[in-house]
């Protein structure tokens, strides 16, 4: 067989493993916005079942001849092919080590897990989930021992969400921001500059928020064509295909700010999927490249676009007119701090910018201990406060405002939450690259023009999809490796200015 015929059936047999990703993604989708509770376990085996095909897939002996024939011929094959046929075989080393049924059994656990996640958290009940999570992290300790591992063990879980990233590089950046950060919000809590907030509180009705949102959704170029915003316990981005990436949203009708922001959030991980190139479309490479890079979109989005005065120069007068009552007697100024108000809060998707990391180290550190050893499940409610206390100075009254508040752990996300700080470092990077070549971003918030700043990115990090790694895309835009000064340099410069320091 020629090896022409034998990259054709290759993208033929990948096309198939995403068309069932694809299929897998609508059922999470509709299991995370309302699908009937008495459902959920038959979904459960259904999601069980197509996962373990797609699991042998990615494993049979037709991807092993793929990988072997082809990976001796690279020469004659597309920049395309080359590049999926090393994520398959990434994923074919990873998932041969995992025993078949081992694998169909997790995938069920995780569908129960989330679920009964979902009712602990609303009980803020720990002992209900408890059981799942001891699995969960039980599963994924063996996993670790069949994968194998050099140095720390918690590397090869990080690498499942950040290629390249390890413990002693995160050590060393969170030491970086940690070092800067806790003694600029102590000086902010003992500021006596603070902002008037007690106007963001007022009642704020549900389907005001939910207009203003799409309203935003659509200055901000979400493509409503290829997309749709629904309602959910816990804010998520889904891709189903560069054509129909969903978001959804939490409303609370007291702080319109947790359905504002959220959405924002979520529509810049949406604006990334929706724009990778097409000639992606079917290969197993038409999504982000690694969870930072992504989480560098969202929250440029949320930040560095969202809660930019510029941003709001040009649309406070559009949130007037969903919220007269609330608003009018408003300076935009006292607007614009009120939103960046700093202070030590419990929550970490509601954290302001400034102490929204030190959130996303007690994770890190928890998760650390946790698959080193250092820590069990049973003792993660009380680690979590006392670190909760150590870090920001607050303490849960319950543990649904506590460790239950993430839905991380009941999907076995474990490695995921550093990439939301490591996200946070790229953005920053990455504005002062952008800035290189829009000098003028301020001014183009302003006239509510963001259409150069979408193609900024679209054109330097979305089109790529998975075809550059998350190191090499930093690199080649930035012309350096990651660097967390550019996300000290910009707190202490806008938080300083906020409370006049």
């Amino acid at each position: 067989m020629t090896v022409n015929k034998v990259q054709q059936e290759f993208h033929e047999y990948v096309k198939k493993m995403a068309a069932y990703n694809e299929a897998l993604s609508l059922i999470f989708w509709d299991m995370r916005t309302g699908a009937p509770k008495k459902g959920i376990e038959q979904r459960s085996e259904v999601v069980g079942m197509l996962s373990s095909e797609v699991f042998k897939m990615s494993t049979s002996e037709k991807m092993a001849y793929f990988i072997d024939t082809l990976s001796n011929e690279k020469d004659q094959l597309s920049d395309i092919t080359v590049k999926q046929l090393e994520e398959c075989k990434k994923e074919y080393d990873r998932n041969k080590k995992i025993p078949e049924d081992e694998y169909k059994e997790y995938v069920v656990l995780l569908s129960k897990s989330e679920s009964k996640w979902e009712e602990a958290k609303a009980a803020s009940d720990f002992s209900m989930f408890q059981p799942y999570l001891e699995e969960v992290v039980r599963y994924n300790r063996k996993f670790l021992e069949y994968w194998g591992y050099e140095g720390n063990p918690y590397n090869v879980l990080l690498d499942l969400y950040e290629p390249g990233m390890t413990v002693d590089v995160l050590d060393q950046v969170f030491g970086q921001l940690r070092e800067r950060i806790v003694p600029l919000v102590k000086k902010i809590m003992d500021s006596g500059n603070k902002p008037e907030t007690d106007f963001l509180f007022h009642h704020f009705p549900k389907s005001k928020q939910r207009e203003f949102s799409i309203e935003l959704l659509k200055e901000l170029g979400y493509d409503f064509e290829a997309g749709r915003l629904d309602e959910t316990v816990h804010p998520f981005e889904i891709t189903l295909n560069i054509g129909d990436v969903r978001i959804t949203t939490k409303y609370d009708e007291k702080d319109f700010r947790t359905a504002v922001f959220g959405t924002i959030h979520e529509c810049g991980h949406a604006i990334y999927e929706q724009n990778i190139s097409p000639k992606l479309t079917g290969t197993l490479l038409a999504s982000g490249t690694s969870m930072g890079i992504h989480e560098s979109q969202s929250l440029f989005f949320e930040n560095f676009i969202g809660r930019n005065y510029s941003f709001w120069k040009k649309h406070y007068e559009l949130l007037k007119k969903y919220a007269p009552e609330q608003f009018n007697h408003v300076s935009l100024d006292d607007f614009y701090r009120a939103i960046n108000e700093s202070k030590p809060s419990l929550i970490r998707i509601e954290a302001d910018e400034l102490t929204y990391p030190l959130h996303i180290m007690v994770r890190y550190e928890i998760e650390k201990a946790l698959f080193n050893g250092e820590l069990e499940v049973k003792d993660l409610p009380e680690v979590w406060n006392k670190k909760y206390e150590e870090y920001l100075g607050v303490v849960p009254k319950h543990n649904g405002e506590g460790v239950l508040q993430d839905v991380h752990w009941s999907g076995g996300s474990f490695g995921y939450f550093p990439s939301y700080a490591l996200g946070y470092m790229y953005a920053a990077q990455f504005k002062h690259s952008m800035l290189k070549d829009l000098p003028n971003f301020d001014s183009l918030l302003e006239e509510g023009n963001i259409a150069p700043i979408k193609k900024w990115l679209n054109e330097k990090i979305h089109q790529h999809g998975k075809m550059k790694k998350p190191l090499e895309l930093l690199h080649e835009i930035t012309g350096e490796g990651l660097n967390a000064q550019y996300l000290i340099d910009y707190l202490e410069d806008k938080y300083s200015k906020i409370y006049g320091l």
